[in-house]
């Protein structure tokens, strides 16, 4: 059903673009792609992640854009008014769920960060001088419950400030300002990294593949990373779509995003892998590979204070701009289909996310003992999100615009306000066809397959 009220929408293109590369670079390509890089072969992960990011990851990027800007509504709406059944709004159902969970793991993480930029501003990071202490700090930290919760309670607190604030003045100027900066911190750090002893063995694990360790779990994380990193299968980018204009450019506007979610990932990968074996830390390091690494890299450089001030911060935001992200889902399908104001939307929602991450960061601490399916509650959302629901939310997707809808209607819609880059690129209409009604959902019904144990 459509809204009465005239929908929010971006400023401009640009706005758009900052806003779905905030959600695409946030903890996923800084804290997650180093440390499942690191538990899964180093480079040969890294070839498998970009395979699946061009087969699979960008037609499902464009889909779910695409579903959005053509319908103009939450994913529940925009399910329904494209497919047409309610089968296919219970899928739009679904991956607002998933936006709903991922937040909720993502805001323990994010907690983290948010922790850290304290921690660093008091000068507790600097003395990190060895990996063993700044792995002993991490633990600590974390198992703590006034820390890890209470900066999970914190930076909630900040993400509903700028939900509450609305899409142009809360999430598109936010991510203006700060993706561009961390970018640059980024930057610098991989530099910084490679001049230290032994930098370049880091190189070598992250662009050396060795394909003989192949394994089907590695493909599987490699699908789920690249999901993860470009906000697929949650209900996110559907949900952007639909602030669009409709002769918006969506090829021409998505192939940056997936630029720039590439560039950030591998950057962050060499910025920590160098330090790895530069101070000789496990390469899969899990969870804490990040804040194990980089309190040490700022403890022997010049400026370091300062320069782990800017990091964490940059950090601590970009963790913002993709939490936001992964709530605005529920939030519009309650100002959609509920009815509600924003404020009460973003509210009770930020309420209920609060309430389900509180057993995911007691899981480091008090509840780490307790266990389902051999993994913490922390692990089993997670496992849950990235394995199941984001890459079936994806193949929802494509199989809407491919099959349901039909591809002689997305073909048409892809091509709206983006003439001249099909113009200039006469193969795209084939790519898109042949990748989006064949490719993606065959590798993603496979993997998914592989998953629960078929092969």
């Amino acid at each position: 059903m459509e809204p009465v009220f005239k929908r929010e929408q971006w400023k401009s293109r640009l706005g758009f673009i900052w806003a779905a590369v905030g959600s695409a670079i946030g903890l996923g390509s800084i804290w997650r792609f180093p440390y499942v890089v690191g538990q899964n072969g180093g480079a040969t992960f890294v070839v498998l992640y970009l395979i699946c990011l061009i087969l699979v990851g960008f037609p499902v990027l464009v889909s779910e854009i695409l579903v959005g800007r053509t319908a103009a509504l939450n994913p529940s709406g925009a399910f329904l008014k494209l497919g047409k059944n309610r089968k296919w709004q219970g899928i739009g159902k679904m991956t607002i769920l998933t936006g709903f969970l991922v937040s909720s793991f993502y805001a323990v993480i994010a907690g983290w960060t948010l922790g850290y930029f304290l921690e660093s501003l008091l000068g507790h990071l600097g003395s990190l001088s060895t990996s063993s202490a700044a792995q002993t700090q991490f633990l600590k930290l974390t198992s703590s419950p006034f820390w890890s919760v209470g900066f999970l309670f914190g930076f909630l607190l900040l993400a509903i400030f700028i939900l509450y604030t609305g899409v142009q003045h809360g999430i598109e100027a936010g991510n203006k300002i700060m993706m561009p900066l961390l970018l640059f911190v980024l930057i610098f750090l991989a530099i910084k990294g490679l001049t230290f002893p032994k930098g370049e063995q880091g190189l070598t694990f992250l662009f050396k593949p060795s394909f003989s360790d192949i394994r089907a779990e590695t493909i599987l994380m490699a699908l789920g990373q690249a999901f993860f990193s470009l906000s697929l299968g949650q209900g996110t980018m559907v949900t952007y779509g639909s602030y669009l204009p409709k002769k918006e450019n969506i090829p021409g506007t998505c192939l940056p995003i997936a630029f720039f979610g590439i560039c950030v990932s591998l950057l962050a990968g060499i910025a920590i892998f160098t330090i790895v074996f530069a101070f000789g830390l496990p390469v899969a390091g899990g969870e804490s590979l990040m804040f194990q690494t980089l309190p040490l890299i700022f403890s022997k450089i010049p400026a370091g204070y300062l320069l782990s001030l800017l990091f964490f911060l940059l950090l601590l935001l970009a963790a913002l701009t993709s939490q936001i992200s992964a709530m605005e889902p529920l939030i519009a399908y309650l100002i959609d289909a509920r009815k509600w104001s924003r404020h009460r939307a973003t509210l009770t929602v930020g309420l209920a996310v609060f309430i389900v991450a509180l057993p995911c960061a007691l899981s480091f601490g008090p509840l780490k003992g307790w266990t389902l399916f051999g993994k913490t509650l922390f692990d089993l959302i997670l496992y849950l999100c990235l394995n199941i629901l984001i890459p079936l939310g994806g193949l929802g997707a494509v199989l809407l615009i491919g099959w349901k809808w039909g591809i002689k209607k997305t073909l048409p819609a892809l091509q709206t306000g983006g003439e001249a880059l099909f113009k200039r690129l006469p193969f795209l209409p084939h790519y898109f066809k042949i990748s989006i009604k064949f490719i993606a959902p065959l590798i993603i019904v496979l993997i998914l397959l592989d998953a629960i144990g078929v092969f």
